[in-house]
């Protein structure tokens, strides 16, 4: 008999993703311009500092990732809630450049620990035949992280300076996420002291001559589509109105999170039969299809819309895939230092994203901006095309 998806958990879980990602990444490009305008900075220089403290983020994942095994997820991400709080708070609080760009640091480290390589490590522990559909109902519920979060910021911006905003954050991160958490963890952590060598394990597919190029090839398409993702979200709003469609860009930027929701629901209930690799193809596609629909059509309010659609529904799948690929590839068994290495590689090449797609629609435009953008994203499908199908089930 199949395991039940551990409902609780997963609300749970759903919970601290949307605050997670709202508070630790969606909120940033909104709260940039006040922050760099406080340092007297750049807002190029700004989005540097974010890619500096991505990159440092990446560089400590392969680390985290083992004590997501050593000592279990729950309370890593416990500790990670912890963190996150008093980043946010420190960073609120920097007197200076220096302690900001250190705070910043900070809060890219913690959200390693509290975000989906985490969350779907915990979901693994605590049911691993169960974990696919499991994370597929968790990337379900925090796929509103930006639908709730950029209006909320917008919001509380507009009557909170942008350090009252990041403590308001902490506070979430401290009082809602931190008692979740230390929740969550407390029954992996009873099994693993109880019988470490009983905890329950689902194998791989992948044949053991494959698993170093299939790792190597599917981090590489993941890198190719979290590098553009990663451009695009960021500078969201600005970039649509740059694009010429003003004040609809905010409003074209809302429809990301609903269409992020939307396919990871049809995944849900018409997908269930497909293999966890066709589901990665099919992402690979819709990111660079997305971006080139933005630039066929710009300044079309309906293409942008069709684009955020588009966009939206290859990064739901995406994030479900990162979660599921690997454990069908390559089973439970160390999946938290699997998801720390992934998330590494990611982090690294992706880190620049934001800052150089700042620079390059600065320097070389917008349009020949987007362009690249789709040539990257694209080269992730050659990259899962090399996997081998035979091994991989239906």
């Amino acid at each position: 008999m199949s395991e039940r998806v551990p409902l609780a958990a997963v609300a749970g879980l759903g919970v601290t993703q949307i605050i997670g990602y709202g508070t630790l990444y969606y909120s940033f490009s909104i709260l940039a311009p006040d922050m760099a305008n406080h340092f007297s900075w750049s807002t190029e220089w700004i989005f540097g500092i974010l890619s500096v403290a991505l990159l440092i983020g990446g560089f400590t994942a392969p680390w985290l990732g083992v004590l997501f095994d050593r000592i279990g997820a729950g309370r890593v991400m416990t500790i990670g809630s912890a963190i996150a709080a008093l980043a946010l708070a420190a960073c609120a609080m920097a007197p200076g450049r220096a302690s900001y760009a250190l705070a910043l640091i900070a809060i890219e480290i913690s959200a390693n620990l509290v975000q989906y390589g985490a969350a779907f490590a915990l979901l693994v522990q605590l049911r691993p035949q169960a974990a696919s559909r499991s994370i597929t109902y968790l990337t379900l519920i925090a796929g509103f992280a930006s639908t709730v979060f950029w209006p909320v910021t917008t919001l509380l911006h507009a009557h909170l300076s942008w350090q009252h905003v990041y403590l308001v954050f902490a506070a979430l991160n401290l009082l809602v996420c931190l008692p979740i958490h230390a929740m969550l963890a407390r029954g992996p952590a009873r099994r693993r002291e109880k019988a470490p060598s009983a905890l329950p394990r689902m194998e791989g597919s992948l044949p053991a001559e494959r698993r170093r190029i299939g790792f190597s090839l599917m981090v590489a398409g993941f890198s190719f589509m979290s590098l553009v993702s990663a451009a695009v979200l960021v500078h969201m709003v600005p970039l649509l109105s740059n694009l010429g469609l003003g004040a609809a860009a905010a409003l074209i930027g809302t429809t990301f999170g609903p269409s992020q929701v939307a396919s990871r629901l049809i995944n849900m209930v018409f997908g269930k039969g497909l293999a966890a690799l066709h589901l990665a193809l099919v992402a690979a596609v819709l990111i660079p299809l997305g971006v080139t629909v933005l630039l066929v059509t710009a300044p079309s309010v309906t293409g942008a819309l069709v684009f955020a659609v588009i966009f939206g529904m290859g990064n739901g799948l995406l994030s479900i895939v990162t979660g599921t690929l690997p454990l069908q590839l390559f089973g439970s068994e160390g999946y938290g230092s699997l998801q720390g290495r992934m998330m590494a590689a990611r982090l690294i090449l992706s880190a620049l994203a934001p800052f150089l797609f700042s620079l390059s629609m600065q320097n070389i435009g917008t349009a020949w901006s987007l362009a690249l953008a789709a040539a990257i994203g694209s080269l992730a499908i050659v990259c899962f095309l090399c996997i081998s199908p035979r091994r991989i089930p239906a």
